[in-house]
């Protein structure tokens, strides 16, 4: 399967190489280097880019997430429950809108608000820091004391 990084920076390398194609055999070395460096740099700047959109814009979702895998490691299946507090809420919330995904919103029994995403449901804590993020649990160990 191609990576969509491979993908796009192929694809972009490549036509710009095209494009950039000397006229004449004698600067061909120095414009050859040149170009490589162009390249290079802005393969980079893709690279980057793709790389801190889960590290800055959408910190919260990468928190959610990471207590998600780890759940599915001990247990091989996502967990029912994460809760969270209303800055990672409004951060997932974000998510769902920029990348047009359902979003499900609802109240449960205890009036907490629930939200739906990706096999876990996840509950707002407004009564804890904004940005917390709480530790996996499933339905049948809410209950238990934690």
């Amino acid at each position: 399967m191609v990576q969509r990084r491979d993908l796009v920076g192929g694809g972009l390398v490549a036509g710009l190489a095209s494009m950039m194609a000397p006229a004449a055999e004698a600067d061909a070395a120095v414009d050859d280097e040149q170009s490589t460096t162009a390249i290079n740099r802005l393969r980079e700047t893709f690279e980057r880019q793709f790389d801190q959109v889960y590290s800055s814009r959408w910190r919260g979702v990468s928190r959610v997430r990471e207590q998600q895998r780890t759940w599915l490691m001990s247990t091989r299946k996502y967990p029912d429950f994460i809760e969270i507090g209303i800055d990672v809420w409004d951060n997932i919330w974000d998510w769902h809108v920029v990348y047009q995904q359902p979003l499900s919103v609802t109240r449960v029994a205890d009036g907490r608000y629930a939200m739906s995403f990706m096999f876990t449901t996840l509950l707002l804590r407004s009564d804890q820091k904004p940005d917390f993020v709480g530790y996996a649990f499933d339905a049948d160990s809410q209950g238990r004391p934690r």
